[in-house]
This record gives C-alpha cells, sequence and structure tokens, in this order.
C-alpha cells in the first residue's frame, strides 16, 4: 500500500494512530486498540514512505539526529503529526491524525468552568495527562472559543504546529520550533515583547522554559500550557520537583500567586465509536495557593473533592458521574482496570 493511500484510509476509518515498523504490518489505534492492516512491512517500505512525506532536509536531520518531528499534509486536507525514529537500526514511524477541524468546547461535552478559564485575564492554566489524552485538541477548543468571543493576540509556540486558526475576534501567530524559533524558550522569551495577551506554549519540557512562562504569568499574561503527569497534584509537584532546591521555596510562591488551573483528562469508550474524555479539574483557589505555600500539595485533593461548586473535581468523581449517564463505558485496558476498576465494576461492555 502506497503511504498516501494509508494516510487516507486511517482517516476513514477514525483512527488516531498509525504505526509503521519493520516485520509488522502497519498499526491503526482505533477506539484505543490497536488493528493490523496489510502485509507486513520490510525495511525499503518504510524508507520508501519517508521519502514520499519528508524533505531532504528533514531526511538529512533524522539521519543526524536518529530522531524527527514534523507535520504532513495531505491534500490541504488531512494533518499528520509524524514522528520518525530509530529502532534496532531500522526506521519507524509514528503517525498521530490531526483533526481537520477544531471542536468546540460544547462539542467535546466540557464542565462549565472551561468557559470561566478562557475568560482569565492572566495567570497558568495547565492541561496534563498521558501521551495521547487529547491535551492539544482540549487547548485547540479553548483557543478557537477565544477567538470566536473576544479581541486579543495570541502567541502559540508549538513542535509541532497542529491545528491551524484562522483571525477570527484574535489575533492569532503560530510559530514553530525548529523552524521558526529554535526552542520553546527562546521563542517563550522574544514573545513577551511581541505585545501578546494570551500565550499557547505545547509544553513545558525543561526548567528555563517552565522559569519563562511562571515569568510570563506573573507579567500578565494568560499561558496556557501541557505537562504529562497522571493527575493534578502530580503537575503541581512536578513544576516545584525540577527546580533546585534553594528556590524551590521561591517557586512555590510564585506558583500560588499565577495558578489558575490545572485539567488532568484521560479519554474513555464511549458510544458510536468516539472517544470521551474525563476530566480532573484543579482551580488556584485561596485554600490551594495556601497548601503550595506551605509545602502540602498532597492536602489538595482534599480541597478538590469538597469544592464541585467552585468547578472542581477529581478524575473519579467525573467517570462516576460518565458511567451514571453512560457516556462511557468499561475499558478493557490495564490503566483502566487498574486505577478505576471499582468504578467499571458491573458497568456494562
Amino acid at each position: 500500500m502506497n503511504i498516501l493511500e494509508l494516510l487516507e484510509k486511517a482517516v476513514l476509518h477514525n483512527a488516531s494512530d498509525i504505526h509503521l515498523s519493520v516485520g509488522s504490518p502497519p498499526i491503526l489505534r482505533i477506539q484505543g486498540m490497536l488493528v493490523a492492516i496489510e502485509r507486513e512491512l520490510e525495511s525499503d517500505d518504510i524508507r520508501s514512505f519517508a521519502k514520499l512525506i519528508m524533505t531532504e532536509e528533514q531526511l538529512a536531520k533524522l539521519q543526524k539526529e536518529k530522531n524527527i518531528d514534523m507535520l504532513y499534509s495531505l491534500h490541504d486536507k488531512f494533518r499528520y503529526r509524524i514522528n520518525a525514529y530509530i529502532q534496532r537500526e531500522q526506521l519507524s514511524l509514528a503517525i498521530r491524525i490531526v483533526p481537520s477541524q477544531i471542536p468546540s468546547l460544547s462539542e467535546m461535552n466540557m464542565p462549565k468552568i472551561f468557559l470561566h478559564l478562557c475568560q482569565l485575564s492572566h495567570g497558568l492554566v495547565i492541561v496534563t495527562g498521558p501521551t495521547g489524552s487529547g491535551k492539544s485538541t482540549t487547548l485547540a477548543a479553548m483557543i478557537q472559543h477565544i477567538n470566536q468571543t473576544q479581541k486579543k493576540k495570541i502567541i502559540t509556540l508549538e513542535d509541532p504546529i497542529e491545528f491551524l486558526y484562522s483571525h477570527m475576534g484574535c489575533l492569532i501567530e503560530q510559530r514553530e520550533i525548529g523552524r521558526d524559533t529554535n526552542s520553546y524558550a527562546d521563542g517563550l522569551r522574544s514573545a513577551l515583547r511581541q505585545d501578546p495577551d494570551i500565550l499557547l506554549l505545547g509544553e513545558m519540557r525543561d526548567i528555563e522554559t517552565m522559569a519563562t512562562a511562571i515569568t510570563a504569568a506573573e507579567t500578565g499574561h494568560l499561558v496556557f500550557t501541557t505537562l504529562h503527569t497522571p493527575d493534578a497534584t502530580s503537575a503541581v509537584e512536578r513544576i516545584i520537583d525540577v527546580f533546585p532546591a534553594i528556590q524551590q521555596q521561591q517557586i512555590r510562591v510564585q506558583l500560588a500567586n499565577i495558578l489558575q488551573a490545572v485539567i488532568a483528562q484521560k479519554l474513555f469508550r464511549g458510544p458510536d465509536k468516539q472517544r470521551v474524555a474525563a476530566y480532573e479539574i484543579l482551580i488556584g483557589n485561596t485554600a490551594v495557593a495556601n497548601l503550595i505555600r506551605q509545602e502540602k500539595v498532597h492536602q489538595i485533593r482534599s480541597i478538590m473533592q469538597t469544592s464541585r461548586e467552585e468547578g472542581m473535581q477529581t478524575m473519579e468523581m467525573h467517570i462516576r458521574e460518565l458511567l451514571e449517564k453512560q457516556q462511557i463505558f468499561f475499558e478493557a485496558d490495564r490503566v483502566a482496570m487498574t486505577t478505576f476498576g471499582k468504578l467499571f465494576k458491573d458497568r456494562p461492555l
């Protein structure tokens, strides 16, 4: 199969990802499950695929660095985020399908607190969760809502750029790491001199990027970003722990002052072959800020359990609500069974 045919076929099957490795048939991830199609791939197949979708510059970078992130557009209609990498001295491709349209907050059935977060004027909003949990889509829906309802300047820093925004009420400038700026930290520092109201930072990857994002939020900007942690409180701990011990008290104070919200999410199987997100929501109110300052992050969970009226909820609370409404169903994966097994017990498949 030609790689272009495979890319189109994946979209038609509502796949979220495509995996191409030597000695394995092409694998589609559909509804979270891996499905093999066609015949086993040989080394020449994947090299031919790469030459069709990559530029000479990208192929040279792959040869040198053994790993490359890129975005590919097909017929100006379908977009794919691609990571090409070497494993066992063979080329492999992991391809994420980027939705052609940005979903709305209502289409994603997001809690009402998301509307409030879109109206903030400053501070730090973090979306966290495992790879493939829909963090980029959540942020895109929020940015698009702001674009439709407000008049702001928004600068995004992404690696690579996934969703493309048109100028509606907002002026949106999108910069790609490696093409438009050298790094997240460099792009973020320069963005502060470009008169933004809102900054979208694709990921806080290192201490320098985290420090600059905190500074941006302190200076009156609204900063949206992502992390990879299993829950909301772990995101707070991750930011603090990445700094040297001598700086951590200062970071606690800064984070307590600027943190607006942490959203942790996980996808589950829903009706009509759709993936439904369950959200854990932490709002940076006065009580949460005090616990962060006092090194008592472990106590934040109890506040989330008792502050539903402020928009907070734990992952278990939202999963239970979605199960009762039959908006999600048991998903036979190890993470769901281990972490949320009691909630899914005796539920319909």
